[in-house]
């Protein structure tokens, strides 16, 4: 998920182990254990000048258990190295920094498995990545609730019992918010089930995941032989179907068999793609896994990589989202997220 959720639930991790030893401190620390996973993105750059391959090492080994496992005990050992000392001599132990790293760390990757991303949770011993798709990769109602019991307990005393009440209502207040996303999800795969059979539709595979900041407007994607077929629904919807239904056809301007890059990219996008020529040399990768949203005109792909041709390799110019205005993209998405 988003950078901030990840610092909120690191910092809840910090507070359950060293909370009544170290205060505060312990927050701060589990902090910077939950951003560590995300630390790929710039560590990527280190290994690789591609940008597609700096992009799909994101969310790859150091999401990884065995990463959490292995930078646990070797945080864990340094910190309580350099901890350990003076005044602080024998005010925690080794263990207890193992732990909260370790939790930090995990915990990363796990709420990232419920996102559309995915997540090379198995790496390197398998590139199989994770993806339940009940939750979008920001999410307020999961966020914001948590993030202010983490602020609240940062009030007390380290000793007070006021600390963990305000705890574990952080964690239970978003971790059953999760659960109820999980219901939300296997009700939505009903309903876009339904609504194929009601279009006739036959389909190879589906997809359905919560549009972006929020999990009341949902995204579903069919794909046949030639094309996807997409469409929306609310949970607001007066009728328990999808609508808006759309059709995109297969664009095949590059084929995985010419060039290895399209086929990583399919892997990255769990197949859900389409790409189409721009010019002698660009191309235009669609990531369709996500939703569209709604510009002025008509319904666009924002997860768009612009290719390009360079030795015999294929590169992309940096991400951008394809949004016209964002203020009327959101305005747009708020009025279906109110149900049709």
């Amino acid at each position: 998920m988003d950078s901030l959720t990840q610092i909120v639930l690191g910092a809840a991790c910090g507070e359950a182990v060293l909370g009544r030893k170290i205060g505060n401190k312990a927050l701060l620390f589990g902090a910077i254990g939950g951003t560590i996973p995300d630390l790929d993105v710039f560590i990527g750059r280190l290994f690789y000048t591609n940008e597609i391959d700096v992009m799909l090492f994101h969310r790859g080994f150091m999401h990884s258990i065995l990463f959490s496992v292995l930078a646990a005990f070797l945080l864990g050992w340094l910190v309580h190295k350099f901890y350990d000392t003076g005044k602080r001599l024998e005010s925690t132990t080794r263990k207890d920094w193992i732990l909260l790293f370790f939790l930090a760390l995990f915990t990363h990757p796990i709420l990232d498995c419920f996102t559309p991303y995915g997540t090379q949770l198995f790496a390197p011993f398998s590139n199989y990545r994770v993806a339940f798709n009940t939750i979008a990769v920001a999410d307020p109602l999961y966020t914001l609730p948590f993030l202010i019991c983490i602020i609240v307990l940062m009030c007390y005393k380290r000793q007070s019992d006021k600390r963990r009440f305000w705890l574990k209502c952080g964690i239970g207040i978003s971790s059953v918010y999760m659960m109820l996303t999980v219901f939300n999800k296997i009700y939505i795969d009903n309903v876009f089930q339904q609504s194929l059979a009601e279009k006739g539709i036959s389909y190879d595979r589906f997809s359905v995941q919560p549009s972006i900041l929020n999990n009341i407007l949902w995204y579903g994607i069919a794909e046949t032989e030639a094309n996807y077929h997409i469409a929306f629904y609310s949970l607001f919807d007066t009728a328990d179907t999808f609508s808006e239904w759309k059709t995109l056809p297969k664009e095949r301007a590059l084929t995985s068999e010419t060039y290895q890059d399209i086929k990583d990219l399919a892997w990255f996008s769990n197949g859900y793609y389409s790409v189409e020529k721009l010019d002698k040399n660009d191309y235009i990768y669609k990531d369709l896994r996500y939703p569209l949203v709604k510009n002025k005109e008509d319904y666009v792909s924002v997860f768009n990589l612009k290719l390009f041709k360079i030795d015999n390799r294929l590169d992309m110019r940096p991400f951008e989202p394809q949004i016209d205005d964002f203020s009327d993209t959101m305005s747009t998405l708020w009025e279906r997220l109110k149900g049709l």
